[in-house]
Order: C-alpha cells, then structure tokens, then sequence
C-alpha cells in the first residue's frame, strides 16, 4: 500500500498528514529534551550553580553575517546530520512580535529570578539544532517596582516569562528544526517551573516566518551611484578629496564611509589604496536609514561634488550617463518602499529592521 492509499484510508489530506508529523516531531523532542534537562540540572547542581546575571549585563548585541541580495540562493536549512551546537543565551534584543516567535509562560505566583536563571543556564548547556539567537524578558511583580517587561535579575520576581526567537533574516526564514527544538526547550521550561504555556502552533509560525521572509526579499534594496573619473585619481589625492568631503576611512583601510548622528548611512565599495582610482560607487543600504536622514540626495549630493571637483561623471550599473529621468524613478520607487516598510510594522533605520535585515 502506497502513502497515498495510505492517507485515503486514514481520511487525511497531505497537509494534515504533515502537520501531524510536525506534531509527533515536536512531542518526540519534548521527551527527548526533559530527559536531558532533568540530567543537566542534577549534572550543574553536583558542580555548583553560578548566576547569569552578569554574563547577561555584559553581552553585547550581535547581529548575523547577512547575504548579498534577496534571493533564496546559498540558504540552507539545517539537518539532523549537522554539527551539534549548544543553544546561545538569550540577546539583549527587545522582543518584538512583529518579528519575533513569542512564547508566553504565566505563574500562578511570582518566582524569583535566580530559579528561573538557573534553569535556563540548564537549558542553554543542552545540545541545539538551532544558530538563531533568542531573547528572554521577565515581567517584573515586585511591589516597588513598575510592572513591566525586562532582563531577567537575580533579585527580582517575575509573575511571566516571554521566550522569543527571531522568525527571519537575511540567512532566510527560520527552519522547522530550529522552531520545533525552540518551542520543545519552552514546553520543557514552562513543566518544569510549573508554568502555564501560551504558544501559537509551529504551523502558524512557519506560515509568518514565509511572510515576513518575503516582506524582507521585497524590501531589501541595496542603491548604487557610480562616479566614473575620466582621468585616474592618485590616492593620495582621492583621499584627501574624500576628507574634505566628509568622508571617513573604514579600518579596513579600503572603503570610505559617511556618518550623520554618529550612525554610518552609506559607504563606497572596497578601493584599492596601492592603485590610482578610476571609478568610484557609493552603496546606501535602503532598509537600514531612516527615511528621514534623506539618504539618497544626500549620495547623490556627494557624487555630483565628486564627479565636478576630480573630473568624474555619474553613469549607472552599464557605464551610461545617469539622467535625470532616471534619477526621478529611483525616487519614486523609494518612495513606495519606504511605504512599504512603514505598512508592515518595520519602519525603515529602525531597531526592527536592523534586526530583520541583518
């Protein structure tokens, strides 16, 4: 009897046929993991309990390596062959559901921040499918304090618990494995801090993490003007033509890059120092500047002032005159993306879409 016998005699589409395996997955990794929770507990209480507390105030934020473009291309997804990791602590990101997968957990009565720490140090030595980073937040009970989400303290009570894992970026959308092993490590935290759990179902966080992933694909625009010198420019004299623009050497000694608000908004493609320069082709990343700094004008300010002072003209990706026409369309298509990013919750320079497009 073949699978699709099989299903016609079960009375099952193919959908809930692999929604029940999702299931089945995650429940066979839920026993899995209590299993090798409750081993490591007992295995860190024998070699003695530290705090996170401190590790946690000094973690810097990090950010993924990114890709190139919005393509699927060079996206992989892991496999149950791949090397093992340990799950990262959780970053100092807020957690924002616009983005993010968010599992609640409520306590019937508030619990000290020192248990719920040790059990995710627990949690964090166990063996992980997943290289996403995730975030944990606390809602604070205390009665001198403001009720209100925060990095988990030693000190403090908690009355919930939010886990949250990042459901796209550049690498893609977040796999099955990585959600089913994030979502199984909160159902084994919530039993054993006696917890009740709210968690949408892994279908409809995949489903989110498709859309959110497209959303990106869509809005992840990289603009380009080129300055074409009909002499070569020595480097010393580019340099120093680039400084008195405002410019400033990256410290790999090879790109210029343009601050407003101590923010980088856009930089030059990598130079040769050792070579005269003969084309010069500033890059503004769109989804990560504000609207507002008015980035374009402000690169295409800076390479008309380049083409005039070094005897330059500005031509597009194919070596032709950039016209006027051409410079009204890129416009307006920056204007309906800037819309775009605006409509879904991710404003253009902001934290979300630094995240998002990282």
């Amino acid at each position: 009897m073949n699978v699709e016998q099989i299903l016609s005699t079960l009375g099952l589409s193919e959908l809930q046929f692999a929604l029940l395996a999702i299931g089945f997955l995650i429940l066979l990794l839920v026993v899995i993991l209590n299993f090798k929770y409750a081993r490591a507990r007992r295995k860190s209480r024998e070699q003695g309990q530290y705090s996170l507390d401190d590790r946690f105030a000094a973690r810097e934020p990090s950010f993924g390596t990114g890709f190139a473009d919005a393509s699927n291309e060079g996206r992989a997804e892991p496999t149950l062959a791949e090397v093992v990791q340990s799950i990262s602590a959780p970053d100092h990101f807020v957690i924002d559901p616009r983005i993010d997968c968010v599992i609640t957990l409520r306590f019937d009565e508030a619990i000290s921040g020192s248990e719920i720490l040790d059990e995710i140090e627990a949690w964090s030595e166990l063996p992980s499918q997943s290289t996403t980073p995730w975030m944990c937040e606390g809602l604070n009970a205390d009665v001198d304090a403001a009720e209100d989400w925060e990095t988990l303290h030693v000190e403090a009570s908690y009355s919930e618990l939010q886990l949250a894992i990042q459901l796209a970026s550049r690498r893609g959308p977040i796999g099955v494995l990585e959600l089913s092993d994030f979502c199984s490590r909160a159902q084994a935290l919530a039993d054993t801090l006696g917890s009740q759990i709210d968690m949408p179902s892994v279908n409809t966080m995949l489903e989110g993490a498709k859309e959110l992933d497209a959303m990106a694909a869509e809005s992840d625009i990289q603009l380009s003007i080129n300055v074409l010198f009909d002499e070569p420019c020595p480097w010393a004299n580019f340099d120093a033509l680039m400084r008195q623009r405002g410019f400033k050497l990256a410290r790999n000694g090879g790109q210029y890059e343009y601050f407003s608000n101590n923010a980088m908004i856009f930089n030059s493609a990598a130079l040769d120092p050792n070579q005269a320069v003969t084309q010069l082709t500033l890059l503004l990343e769109v989804p990560l500047v504000a609207q507002e700094e008015r980035a374009f004008e402000r690169m295409l300010g800076q390479g008309v002032e380049l083409a005039q002072a070094a005897n330059g003209r500005l031509v597009d990706d194919n070596g032709i005159n950039l016209t006027e026409a051409a410079v009204v369309s890129i416009r307006q298509h920056l204007d309906v993306l800037y819309g775009n990013l605006e409509k879904s919750g991710v404003p253009a320079g902001s934290s979300t879409a630094s995240r998002l497009f990282s």
